[in-house]
């Protein structure tokens, strides 16, 4: 096992007291919005083996099948395929989509063969890789999360006498949900610019007026306050809106559109960059291509629950890349697998990790570890609260 030393990243819609206080360091009165647990390029995690600090990527990259064992190797290349991380969200994060594993890989393709750098604003696939999300609530968490049913965002918008309102009222009666929600969507996200600002502003002056719209009351106003203009403060009408509790999480496939709103929680997911927005952004949104990405099927809040074995809760969704597992919070005793190559973060507590093979450790509050393959299983005993990413079983 290898202590990690890890990097936040200061995204504006971050909190900021949630991962100085994790991490036990003074906040500095900037947002800290994630803690980056893993090999991706940009913001590796460092280990400390005996010869020194490493970068992990490099660390992985002089021994992958003895740091990453042979069938991830064979599953997945040379790399170590999830990211784990700690988020703690203040504010709105952009609405946004990610590509299944098809889609992902002919976009790269294509935008390699046109020349455009990687690293330019307006590329939309940075890399070959799909992006599945796991997200697990540490508190109450916020969030939108896929489509709900035309019918009940028509009902939301029933005595409205805007133009833009009657509009979206004309697409949501569609009988078809898929192109009413479709078509509900392109129009917000093609108004034309010169009646964008007026239409947006008077829909938002028009629904704060009403006062209760169900779930989505207060929503679109706060939305429309952060990014006036943005037609993604009414696209919010459309998708569902969720309530988190402690232990709750969430598994977000390719085509789900959804936007996280503020709380703490811990995200896993396959290592990639690939992010297609819709709105809530100042950043580069494609609308055609978005469109082509966006599964339009109304499914139910896409809750997932764990096993519980070994004295943990195994949250296993269908993403090849990864698994979550949590332990505790309270009195633990409990294994985590060893078949592959894991990455664990202490949230509370002090506890003791003795691996099969190798050396214990014993971590507190913040600290974390990376735990190549082969070690076998990891017995982990004390008082906290873990978690731990591995990579998902076959």
């Amino acid at each position: 096992m290898l202590r990690l030393t890890n990097q936040v990243r200061p995204y504006a819609w971050g909190a900021r007291t949630a991962i100085p206080r994790l991490l036990g360091t003074e906040p500095d009165g900037t947002p800290q919005a994630e803690l980056w647990l893993g090999a991706h390029h940009g913001a590796p995690s460092t280990v400390h083996p005996d010869g020194g600090p490493v970068p992990l990527p490099r660390f992985i990259a002089d021994d992958p099948h003895g740091v990453l064992g042979p069938r991830t190797v064979e599953r997945f290349g040379a790399r170590l395929p999830f990211l784990l991380k700690f988020l703690a969200a203040d504010a709105p994060l952009s609405l946004q989509v990610h590509p299944d594993t098809a889609r992902a890989r002919s976009g790269f393709e294509a935008e390699e063969r046109a020349g455009i750098p990687v690293g330019a604003p307006h590329r939309n696939y940075r890399d070959p890789h799909h992006k599945p999300e796991l997200l697990l609530a540490l508190d109450p968490f916020e969030a939108l999360c896929g489509f709900r049913e035309p019918a009940a965002a028509r009902r939301d918008l029933e005595g409205l006498e805007g133009e833009l309102a009657g509009l979206l009222r004309r697409d949501l009666a569609v009988s078809d949900t898929h192109e009413a929600l479709r078509s509900a969507l392109t129009r917000l996200l093609r108004l034309p610019v010169p009646e964008r600002g007026r239409l947006l502003a008077e829909f938002v002056a028009e629904w704060s007026a009403c006062g209760g719209r169900g779930a989505h009351t207060g929503i679109v106003t706060d939305l429309a306050d952060r990014y006036p203009g943005d037609p993604g403060a009414v696209a919010a009408l459309l998708l569902n809106r969720v309530t988190l509790r402690p232990g709750q999480a969430l598994f977000l496939p390719a085509g789900n559109l959804h936007a996280y709103l503020r709380g703490t929680a811990v995200e896993v997911m396959a290592s990639s960059d690939n992010v297609l927005r819709a709105g809530l952004t100042h950043k580069h949104v494609d609308v055609p291509e978005l469109l082509d990405v966006v599964d339009f099927s109304v499914l139910p809040v896409p809750y997932t629950g764990p096993r519980r074995l070994d004295g943990r809760r195994e949250f296993r969704p269908e993403a090849p890349e990864f698994t979550l597992h949590e332990i505790g919070p309270g009195r633990v005793a409990a294994y985590l697998p060893g078949e592959g190559p894991s990455v664990v973060l202490v949230l509370d507590g002090r506890v003791e990790m003795v691996a099969e093979v190798g050396h214990g450790l014993t971590l507190v509050r913040g600290e974390s570890v990376f735990i190549p393959a082969g070690s076998g299983p990891v017995k982990v005993e004390g008082r906290g609260h873990v978690v731990a990413a591995t990579v998902g079983a076959l």
